[in-house]
C-alpha cells in the first residue's frame, strides 16, 4: 500500500525535482526510481508501480491536475454530453499517453531482483468515476450517486468506458512485465446493496474476465475498501486471486467468511504504523495470529501515512519476517 511516498526523504528530494505530480508518473525515469527506493530501503517482497488511478481518465481525455494540498482536480462529467472528448482508441495505441507508464513498468521488472514481484494497478469504474464525476475528492459522492440514480444507462456508459479502459490498463501493464495486479475500488463502501452489486461487483468480474482472456495466469488482488459484509459475495462473483482486506474488516471474521476461499491481503490500520513501538507490534500480531495458517500477505489496511517514520517500517518488517521463520 502506497510504498513509495513523502514518508521518504529520497522520494521528496526526487519529487521536488521533477514539478508535477504527472510528471512524475509519465516519466518512466523518475517513476522508475521511486518505485525502486522502498525495495531498496527495505527489501519488500513485492514493489508496487508508481503511479496513480487517474492516469486512464487522463488517458481518456480529460484534464486532470494535482494541486498541493487539495488533491486531484478534474473538470466534473454530469451526464452523457460531458462525455463527447473521451476516448479510448488513444490509450491502445502504442503510442499513446500512458506508454511511459508501460515503459516504467518494463524498467522496473528488468531492474528488480528475480525473486521480487511487481504489482501493478488501476483504479476500479466506480472509485475512477467518482473522481470523473464529482471533479476532484469528495465526502458525500452526491452527484455520482444522483446521476448513476437518476440516468443509469447515461452513467452506465461511462462505466461501459471506464471497464474496458481499465481492462487495457491493467493488461498492458502485464504485456509489460507486471507480476500481478491490483484493483482499488477505494470507495466502494459509500453504495447500498443493489447499486454494490450493479456498479462494484458486476464491473469488476467484466475487468477480471477481459484480463483472463489475454493474460490467462495473473494473479488479481480485489481491494473493496468498506465492503464489510459484501466481502464475501465481491470475493465470489468477481473472480478475483486475492482480496485485499481494509482496517475494519475484523481479522477472525475474514479467516472464517474469506480465507477459505481465496489468499487475502491486509489490513494494519496505518496509524498503527504511524505509532510504532510495542502497540504497531502487538496490531501486527493480532492479525497474524488470526489469519498466519492460511494464505495472507501482510499489509497495511490503506497506504502509508505521510508523517510515518520510516525506522518503523523497518521494524515491521522486521518483526514479521522474525515470525513467519
Amino acid at each position: 500500500m502506497r510504498q513509495a511516498g513523502r514518508y521518504l526523504a529520497e522520494y521528496r528530494k526526487i519529487r521536488a525535482e521533477v514539478g508535477s505530480f504527472l510528471d512524475l508518473c509519465y516519466s518512466p525515469e523518475h517513476a522508475t526510481e521511486v518505485t525502486l527506493q522502498p525495495i531498496r530501503r527495505f527489501g519488500f517482497d513485492a514493489a508496487i508501480l508508481f503511479s496513480d488511478i487517474l492516469v486512464v481518465p487522463h488517458g481518456l481525455g480529460q484534464e486532470v491536475r494535482f494541486v498541493e494540498g487539495e488533491g486531484p482536480k478534474l473538470p466534473p462529467i454530469r451526464g452523457t454530453s460531458d462525455m463527447k472528448n473521451l476516448s479510448l482508441t488513444a490509450m491502445q495505441s502504442t503510442s499513446g499517453p500512458l506508454e511511459p507508464v508501460y515503459e516504467a513498468v518494463g524498467r522496473i521488472r528488468e531492474a528488480l531482483p528475480a525473486e521480487t514481484a511487481l504489482i501493478g494497478f488501476a483504479g476500479a469504474p466506480w472509485t475512477v468515476a467518482a473522481y470523473m464525476v464529482e471533479g476532484g475528492t469528495s465526502r458525500d459522492f452526491h452527484a455520482i450517486k444522483s446521476w448513476a440514480l437518476s440516468d443509469p444507462a447515461g452513467f452506465g456508459a461511462l462505466m461501459d468506458l471506464l471497464v474496458e479502459a481499465t481492462a487495457e490498463h491493467l493488461a498492458r501493464q502485464v504485456a509489460a512485465g507486471a507480476d500481478a495486479v491490483q484493483i482499488f475500488d477505494s470507495h466502494a463502501g459509500v453504495l447500498p446493496d443493489g447499486a454494490f452489486e450493479k456498479w462494484i461487483i458486476e464491473p469488476t468480474a467484466r475487468i477480471v474476465a477481459a484480463l483472463r482472456d489475454r493474460h490467462p495466469d495473473v494473479p488479481i488482488i480485489g481491494f473493496p475498501r468498506g465492503a464489510g459484509l459484501r466481502y464475501p459475495d465481491y470475493a465470489s462473483e468477481t473472480g478475483v486471486t486475492a482480496v485485499g482486506l481494509d482496517s475494519v474488516v475484523p481479522v477472525t471474521w475474514a479467516r472464517d467468511a474469506l480465507q477459505n476461499r481465496l489468499p487475502v491481503q491486509g489490513n494494519l490500520d496505518p496509524v498503527y504504523l504511524l505509532a510504532g513501538g510495542s502497540k504497531m507490534l502487538a496490531a501486527a500480531d493480532r492479525i497474524l495470529d488470526a489469519l498466519g495458517d492460511g494464505p495472507l500477505i501482510f499489509n497495511l489496511g490503506h497506504g502509508v501515512i505521510k508523517e510515518t517514520p520510516p525506522d518503523h517500517v523497518a521494524d515491521l518488517i522486521q518483526h514479521i519476517r522474525a515470525r513467519s521463520t
